[in-house]
């Protein structure tokens, strides 16, 4: 982690090593719990490292962890790679960030005012 990280990491707390086959996925513990003040989320994002070298990353990304939550974090890894994937105590597995939460109130409506860009997604910004 650098001084600018935006995250932290979190680290494999498996007692024995956890092999994990290509194509598998496995719930991962970190040994640690949190509590955010109110107001706080934690996101749970795959580390690129991770990805790239050997294509691991988090089934549910990004995992939320809520103010109120108080359990153990766990991490679920899949390894879309092609070969196993060991995974040893104290390795970095995920990194997580901490950040605001912005609460809304929803004005139901019957239609919304239009825009230039209407209802076109996937692609259809370029």
């Amino acid at each position: 982690m650098t001084d600018r990280a935006a995250g932290m990491d979190l680290l494999a707390a498996v007692e024995d090593d956890l092999v994990l086959a290509p194509g598998c996925r496995a719930l991962v513990p970190t040994g640690i719990a949190i509590a955010l003040p109110e107001g706080f989320e934690a996101q749970v994002r795959p580390r690129s490292g991770l990805a790239l070298k050997n294509g691991v990353s988090l089934v549910n990304t990004p995992g939320t962890i809520d103010a109120d939550y108080r359990g153990e974090i766990r991490v679920i890894l899949i390894n879309h790679g092609s070969e196993p994937f060991v995974v040893r105590r104290g390795d970095r597995i995920a990194q997580m960030i901490v950040a605001p939460v912005c609460r809304v109130r929803w004005d139901v409506r019957v239609t919304l005012p239009s825009t230039r860009r209407g209802g076109g997604g996937f692609g259809h910004t370029g």
